[in-house]
């Protein structure tokens, strides 16, 4: 009997398997390691620590890093600092949320399936479209499935997205094209929005969908009516990625002719978490409701004629053949469904429409004050919501920049730079309605002083 029998390993179970991969000893596994980069020695770490040692240890260590609770943040491109009413933790905190795993016995998870069914009820309201599913990982993976869905709807290979697309959801969809032979083209932008007259020419009769994020990652609004002319004229399909916080004053999507409609729901209540996770919606017209990925939850009746729901249309690999699945999506963000969901009903028509408005509002003053600063000017004369592009002067370097307004108590907007070559030191602005028009002015001064 082994004595160790908890250890997962004796000397005898590594002598065994160094003799089969043929290496004599541990080191001999790391010898394509060069050795100027390998590790010596022990790991700078500390003693052991009790329980209130390593709390206060923990505590200091996380202190270090600068979040919207210790910084004003302009910080947006995807991820936003917008206020979360605090009946959301207290909702899904209840135990029967938050340890709840998929809902598949409906005769025990009615509250689950209901949280699930109101937050598909509130998405189609929102984006104008017909049927919406149980949610999806994010907005950059939802967007990716949507390509995947036209492609098999229309049984056609390519797919034509703006450049004015998040980069990292474009680096998703392109990863999931690879693997089903999909042909991905970009179309460039003029003036903040997808160049016209490039979609134009991109778009031809072996195209399956036309794809556009609205407001777009450079915080502009695109012209959606034109685009969903042009694709259905060639009997393809409109996929459009939206903020759906914009939603409270934009023009739903599905009225604009998109067949499509996804996002992120992270603006809905949900907290940034230092970038995730997130939770993306997915929202189609009838017509392509049974190719939705992932599952849907449906409104039924029991025997006795009383009001249940029930997991239906689950058309992915877990319920049926692997060759049939239209996705092989294998969970989703329920509980971040939830937040959204709590988040929405307790804001309201009127309440979203106030916060949108308040987004609009204070972006267009931060707007005006900063492109008073000499040098400084806005990239783009397009239509925006909460978020701008403005251009800095030449000499301006942006690392540095970055680090100097977190030492004055701001986090600054995004360097543009990271991601298009042809807009290096502009920065991206988002301006929510956290900001102040204290922390709007003192981020102005203070911006004045660096540059």
């Amino acid at each position: 009997m082994n004595q160790h029998r908890y250890l997962p390993m004796t000397e005898q179970d590594r002598a065994e398997m160094l003799r089969t991969v043929g290496a004599d000893s541990i080191e001999d596994l790391f010898k394509d390691i060069p050795e100027k980069i390998r590790f010596r020695g022990e790991l700078p770490v500390s003693s052991r620590l009790d329980e209130r040692a390593l709390t206060r240890h923990m505590s200091a260590l996380a202190g270090r890093n600068a979040s919207s609770e210790t910084h004003a943040s302009f910080l947006g491109a995807g991820i936003y600092d917008h206020h979360i009413p605090s009946v959301i933790n207290h909702v899904i905190s209840r135990s029967e949320f938050y340890t709840a795993y998929t809902p598949y016995q409906p005769e025990v998870s009615q509250g689950e399936l209901q949280a699930i069914f109101e937050f598909q009820s509130y998405i189609c309201e929102l984006t104008g479209m017909a049927v919406a599913n149980a949610s999806m990982y994010d907005g950059a993976t939802a967007l990716a499935e949507a390509g995947n869905l036209a492609a098999a709807a229309t049984r056609r290979k390519r797919l034509v997205v703006s450049r004015a697309v998040h980069p990292e959801a474009r680096q998703v969809l392109n990863t999931y094209a690879h693997g089903l032979n999909l042909e991905v083209v970009e179309v460039g932008c003029t003036n903040g929005v997808t160049d016209p007259e490039a979609l134009a020419a991109a778009v031809t009769e072996d195209t399956a969908a036309v794809l556009v994020q609205n407001p777009n990652f450079f915080g502009s609004i695109e012209n959606l009516r034109p685009m969903a002319d042009l694709i259905h004229a060639q009997k393809g399909l409109l996929v459009v990625s939206s903020n759906p916080l914009s939603l409270g004053l934009l023009e739903a999507p599905g009225k604009l002719g998109a067949d499509i409609v996804v996002g992120d729901a992270q603006p809905l209540g949900i907290s940034s978490s230092l970038g995730g996770p997130t939770c993306g919606y997915f929202a189609v017209s009838q017509e392509h409701m049974r190719r939705i990925p992932g599952r849907i939850v449906g409104q039924t009746k029991d025997r006795n004629g009383k009001r249940g729901f029930v997991l239906t249309l689950q058309a992915r690999e877990q319920h049926i053949r692997r060759e049939k699945a239209t996705s092989n999506i294998c969970s989703n963000q329920a509980l971040l469904a939830l937040s959204a969901s709590v988040y929405m009903s307790v804001m309201g028509r009127n309440g979203m429409k106030e916060v949108a408005e308040l987004n609009l509002h204070k972006s267009r003053y931060a707007l005006e004050r900063l492109t008073s600063l000499p040098g400084v000017k806005t990239a783009f004369t397009s239509p925006t919501f909460n978020e701008f592009v403005l251009v800095l002067p030449q000499n301006t370097d942006m690392p540095s920049l970055q680090s100097r307004l977190l030492d004055a108590g701001f986090i600054g907007g995004y360097d543009l730079g990271r991601d298009y070559e042809e807009y290096k030191n502009h920065m991206l602005i988002a301006v929510t309605e956290q900001r102040t028009k204290e922390e709007i002015d003192q981020f102005t001064s203070v911006l004045e002083e660096l540059l």
